[in-house]
């Protein structure tokens, strides 16, 4: 092999690694340190080593473990150099025996089938801020960027990197446990590990083509993540819920795209590419967790992908019935986004001035000033009323704001059929 082949191996090893073990690797020393953010560090500093050793070496045969074997040695220096004390000399032969063992967290993880959701319940420990736990699940064990925990949340980069940055530094201060947690436990974690996995699903799905490789990853590891929670807590309506809401979007994935890359609106898509096998699963969900007797909102917005699915199925107009989950879910999450997506059912019953009238405010939400959604939207409304330099201009402002290609061509389309 020659070192350009060696350099390559390693590279393609090391980011494979990465995509599938980033989080995991770092939750594991977080847990036995108590701060993410010298764990995230000595793991970058163990990838760097790899990229150094690997191509002259090879790569070895458990690329994790050589990892996590190069990191714990960073962290044990880093607080050798921080520490010199006899008393220090105690608490670093207890970390070391720590990083060495998981002997609790290992005999709990058997409780848990997958180590990722074990340390995604970790991450949502009750003493860690309510609105970050699931910002920090996404980029402690998902492996997500601040830029796309952003925009999965509406708001700037810079701010939810400095709330990691905060979270990761109360965690340290105040020792925040980090382990895995005891089964009793479980449940008033739930919502936030059932927020991150959707979070993390959205990000993947919003590549409809599945040729960006850690896109589809992730849809593929919040998918698998989802039905891991449902099997998990059987009887919690909503992991029944998300994991049926995630199974009716992916399961029109095909039907996104035309065999030329194009994008193709949820009403013009051929019904023969939707997988049927998906359908029916996710309507099963939904009943078993209707049963259940716990209305939320991950089974609403099942219920509405259900909903499109029998209208395009059976040609019925369903759309009061769907103006009606969407306000039962925008009564319960008070969400914009649902707020947007209301008002594009409000037009299909009542017509685009009403919707627009229902969208009044939206405006004034300063999160939603680079929110594609709520611009096409905007757009499509306004065209609809006549409006069509208004139209125009919104169709402007969705165009620069759109990263897809073919979502960027398709907006540019509607944006040229606007007469006048």
């Amino acid at each position: 092999m020659n070192p350009n082949e060696g350099d390559e191996q390693a590279r393609r090893t090391a980011e494979a690694v990465a995509r599938r073990s980033y989080g995991k690797l770092v939750a594991f020393l977080a847990a036995r340190t108590h701060d993410v953010a010298s764990a995230e560090d000595a793991l970058s500093e163990a990838f760097a080593a790899a990229l150094a050793d690997w191509p002259r070496s090879g790569c070895p045969a458990n690329p994790e473990a050589w990892l996590m074997t190069v990191a714990r040695r960073k962290i044990i220096d880093v607080f050798r150099g921080q520490r010199r004390s006899e008393i220090a000399s105690e608490e670093l032969q207890i970390m070391a025996r720590s990083l060495e063992g998981a002997a609790d967290d290992a005999e709990r993880l058997g409780q848990i089938p997958d180590q990722r959701l074990a340390l995604m319940f970790a991450c949502a420990h009750p003493a860690i801020d309510a609105g970050i736990r699931a910002p920090l699940i996404l980029q402690v064990i998902l492996g997500l960027d601040a830029k796309a925990i952003a925009s999965a949340f509406l708001t700037s980069p810079a701010a939810m990197g400095k709330r990691l940055v905060r979270a990761k530094e109360k965690i340290r201060q105040a020792g925040v446990p980090f382990g895995i947690p005891e089964r009793e436990e479980l449940p008033d974690r739930l919502d936030t590990v059932l927020e991150a996995i959707y979070a993390a699903f959205a990000e993947g799905w919003s590549d409809p083509g599945g040729t960006d490789v850690a896109r589809r990853d992730l849809t593929e590891e919040s998918m698998f993540l989802a039905r891991l929670v449902a099997e998990l807590m059987p009887e919690e309506p909503e992991a029944l819920g998300l994991l049926a809401l995630v199974l009716h979007a992916e399961a029109r994935r095909r039907a996104r795209r035309t065999a030329e890359g194009e994008f193709v609106p949820l009403a013009e898509q051929d019904l023969a590419l939707w997988d049927s096998r998906m359908i029916d699963e996710a309507e099963a969900l939904l009943r078993r967790a209707s049963a259940l007797g716990a209305v939320g909102r991950y089974q609403l917005e099942g219920a509405l992908q259900s909903a499109h699915v029998y209208r395009y199925r059976t040609g019925h107009d369903n759309w009061a019935e769907v103006v009606q989950l969407y306000d039962a879910l925008l009564a319960l999450a008070g969400s914009p986004v649902v707020a947007i997506n209301r008002a594009l059912a409000i037009a299909e019953t009542h017509g685009p001035r009403a919707a627009l009238a229902a969208m009044q405010g939206l405006d004034e939400d300063t999160r939603l000033a680079e929110y594609q959604p709520y611009w096409a939207a905007r757009a499509e409304l306004l065209a609809k009323t006549g409006a069509h330099a208004d139209a125009g201009e919104a169709y402007e402002i969705a165009i620069g704001l759109e990263h897809d290609p073919a979502v960027r061509r398709f907006l540019q389309q509607r944006q040229a059929g606007l007469v006048g």
